[in-house]
């Protein structure tokens, strides 16, 4: 995983391992599907008051990150 990242988080006890933020029981996923579905930092950070701004770009960078894996023909 790239440098920049350190509040990504993985833990097989913590939603069974999926990337979190900072160990906490938000998965990345989340705050994905609530920014694809049109809330913006504010609402985000207003409903989830434990987050932060800089756990919302780390999230955005880490799925930009991993989207960009490529699919080589053997």
């Amino acid at each position: 995983m790239p440098n920049g990242l350190e509040r990504i988080t993985f833990s097989h006890d913590v939603m069974g391992g999926q990337a979190c933020i900072r160990d906490l029981r938000v998965p990345v996923t989340l705050v994905l599907n609530l920014m694809a579905n049109g809330a913006t930092f504010s609402d985000v950070l207003g409903d989830y008051e434990y987050l932060e701004e800089e756990d919302i770009r780390q999230a955005l960078r880490y799925a930009s990150w991993a989207a960009s894996d490529q699919i080589l023909a053997l």
